[in-house]
């Protein structure tokens, strides 16, 4: 029985998304080694990789959850649990933590009200704490989505965080 017709736990009905993950699955099931570009995938359609949805791979393409599971958990661009509509990213590479990064992720956790790999009460922001990101000369480093603020001071980050709450208004 395919997911088409079935309900869908993440969105209480028949969901539209996965018609794109049976897409997916179409493109990449004969293809030896895809499990990586079909997590991929699914996190695209869904921001996450949603719990049923990767049982639902496991059925489709016989693979172990086990095995879905190790990898998704392995790779840290996966993510198993919802994401907030921004990601802030603080660089914790060795320039950034030396010029501060650790003060400014624990301000932005302040502020936000919300600990370092969590998402705020409202879905807005997910805050993490990153590794280098190779801007060693600009640090202290965050990213919003895919913005880059580089040479990040205290002062600087409630005109940040006030950017993306002012686009929700």
């Amino acid at each position: 029985m395919s997911m088409n017709e079935k309900k869908c736990c993440c969105e209480g009905t028949i969901d539209e998304r996965i018609k794109k993950v049976d897409e997916v699955i179409e493109e990449i099931k004969d293809v030896k080694g895809g499990l990586i570009p079909l997590l991929h995938g699914i996190q695209s359609i869904y921001g996450y990789l949603p719990e049923e949805i990767l049982q639902y791979v496991s059925e489709e393409l016989d693979i172990p959850m086990s095995e879905i599971y190790g990898v998704a958990s392995f790779y840290h661009f996966f993510s198993l649990e919802p994401k907030g509509k921004h990601v802030i990213k603080v660089c914790m590479g060795t320039a950034c933590y030396v010029k501060g990064g650790q003060t400014i992720l624990n301000r932005i956790s302040q502020d936000l009200k919300v600990a370092v790999g969590n998402t705020t009460e409202d879905g807005l922001f997910t805050l993490e704490a990153t590794r280098c990101v190779g801007a060693c000369g600009l640090a202290p480093v965050i990213s919003v989505d895919d913005k880059v603020y580089s040479k990040v001071r205290l002062d600087d980050i409630t005109e940040i965080l006030n950017e993306y709450m002012e686009g929700e208004s």
